[in-house]
């Protein structure tokens, strides 16, 4: 089990990954929060401390204030400071190819996922199969 932090300007997808990962035991600890810039301040702060970085981050990547890009973006610059690896998924609702290319240019962004999510995502997830190939159309 592990720890996920979802980032999504959407309450009714924070709802539905809950349900999910009731059903599919993907992490012990979730956090669900608006503003991805409140979880890089946190990933900062935290940079050495293992047990309390995530292993996973869902990010949108249109929200309003601070974008799914801005976060990758600042992401870009402290990722290798972090003393543990996060999985970087970007959950979207874009299925533009253009939104996916831009996304492997992050080497930290493991897939790109788009939504809703579906019960085979988690156990991709789970068994470390699912790769940035291209949008997983549901």
């Amino acid at each position: 089990m592990s720890k996920l932090i979802i980032i999504d300007d959407d309450p009714i997808h924070h709802k539905i990954v809950q349900y999910m990962l009731t059903k599919n035991e993907l992490s012990k600890e979730t956090t669900y929060t608006f503003d991805g810039k409140l979880v890089l301040d946190y990933l900062e702060e935290n940079r050495t401390k293992i047990t309390a970085l995530p292993d996973y981050i869902f990010l949108d990547l249109y929200m309003p204030d601070n974008s799914g890009w801005d976060f990758l973006n600042r992401f870009q610059e402290i990722y290798k400071t972090l003393k543990k690896e996060i999985k970087i998924y970007i959950v979207s609702s874009s299925i533009f190819q253009m939104d996916i290319n831009r996304s492997k240019s992050y080497p930290f962004v493991t897939s790109y996922i788009t939504k809703p999510l579906i019960k085979s995502v988690f156990e991709n997830i789970r068994g470390r199969s699912l790769k940035i190939t291209g949008a997983q159309l549901n």
